[in-house]
């Protein structure tokens, strides 16, 4: 019998975890856009990892909602969409994003999470076993000490179980596929068009339905998500209740409704970039009292501030806790001394960081770094719409 040779680098024997990671590796560096991203790597880890479907995110790395991209694989009813992000922030189960983000290990199988003992979740009795499917597999992609983006990987019913070495496989590319998101979060174009000048709402009733939204909202949604769908039409048909929606709006409302109902702390809030590089923020607050019930939930969309972006872009560019006070007091206009004697570091010690910033970010000077970092990714509405003879 002729047995197989383990793969080699260099003369060592290389894992399937190794190679994995090298195939995504060279998936990053051949995606033209952070879409390409997901189908790329996707079809990288499957050649390690078998699996019949899949979701795919791209995180707001400060709340863990999801931004873009997003993608789905195989059969998955979109009916289903709702209670998956119900369970994300109203229940307590097994093997959640938010619990994977702190993990030391960032994958796990939810046999492996529930002891073998899948019907424990209640994740797989009313999601998983509905839709014919039998195990998952799940992670997240960390950079930075942040994390960029998550995924859940399916095997249908009859199929093998997810085992260690496939989550060895997912944890070998978490660095690199957080990395390639965390980077793309850092580049882009920042023109607004000409008519983005007000926000948009949209109201939600308890069922997740929309009821109604201002003309605004789908100029913001159809720069985010791009014009194949009629925003405008959809929204004047008051019958019209069975679109679809895209994927960052349904976890925003389910924690909306969290917070209103004291599962979660803080504000139902997502920075989200849209087709073209540029970012928006959307809130979303629950209105108990009205019509359409206590569970409605109105959303504002507008261009995000300087303020709403500094923080993420700093966070992609990867800089240290130390890089991003440098950073901070650089965009106050502070000297290196002046700068020094705020940090209580010196002068010396100041520059050094700038050093590594301008190296990191890419530039040359202070005057570059600012604008970088802040002009490049912000730009007023009102500017763009100006016209100049």
């Amino acid at each position: 019998m002729i047995c197989a040779t383990p793969r080699t680098v260099s003369g060592v024997k290389s894992s399937p975890a190794a190679r994995a990671a090298a195939r995504v590796g060279r998936a990053c560096a051949r995606a033209e856009s952070a879409d390409d991203l997901l189908r790329l790597a996707g079809a990288a880890i499957r050649q390690a990892v078998p699996y019949d479907a899949a979701l795919w995110f791209g995180v707001d790395p400060a709340t863990l909602l999801v931004t873009a991209p997003s993608r789905a694989e195989g059969h998955l009813d979109h009916g289903y969409c709702a209670p998956f992000w119900h369970g994300e922030f109203h229940d307590h189960d097994a093997a959640q994003f938010r619990d994977l983000a702190r993990d030391p290990v960032p994958a796990a199988t939810l046999r492996g999470a529930t002891g073998g003992h899948p019907a424990r979740s209640r994740r797989y009795r009313e999601w998983l076993v509905p839709q014919g499917l039998d195990d998952e597999l799940r992670a997240v992609f960390r950079s930075s000490g942040n994390t960029w983006g998550m995924v859940g990987f399916y095997r249908e019913r009859g199929q093998a179980p997810f085992t260690p070495d496939d989550v060895a496989v997912l944890s070998a590319v978490s660095g690199t596929l957080g990395t390639a998101l965390r980077v793309r979060a850092a580049t882009g174009s920042t023109a607004w068009p000409a008519a983005a000048n007000a926000p948009g709402l949209l109201f939600f009733d308890a069922e997740d339905v929309l009821v109604s939204a201002n003309a605004e909202a789908a100029e913001w949604l159809a720069t985010a998500y791009g014009p194949g769908r009629d925003w405008v039409g959809v929204f004047a048909d008051p019958d019209h209740t069975d679109i679809l929606l895209p994927m960052p709006t349904f976890p925003l409302l389910v924690r909306a409704r969290a917070v209103a109902a004291g599962h979660e702390r803080g504000p139902a809030r997502l920075r989200l970039r849209d087709r073209n590089g540029r970012w928006l923020v959307l809130h979303a607050s629950c209105m108990p009292g009205t019509p359409a019930g206590d569970g409605a939930v109105v959303v504002v969309v507008e261009p995000a501030k300087s303020a709403e972006i500094a923080p993420i872009v700093i966070e992609a560019y990867g800089l240290t806790a130390r890089e991003r006070e440098v950073v901070r007091a650089t965009a106050q206009g502070l000297s290196a001394p002046e700068a020094a004697a705020q940090l209580h570091l010196s002068p010396h010690t100041v520059r050094d960081y700038l050093k590594s910033v301008f190296e990191k970010v890419g530039v040359s000077s202070r005057g570059e770094l600012v604008a970088k970092l802040f002009a490049e990714h912000y730009a007023d509405p009102m500017h763009a719409a100006m016209v100049y003879d």
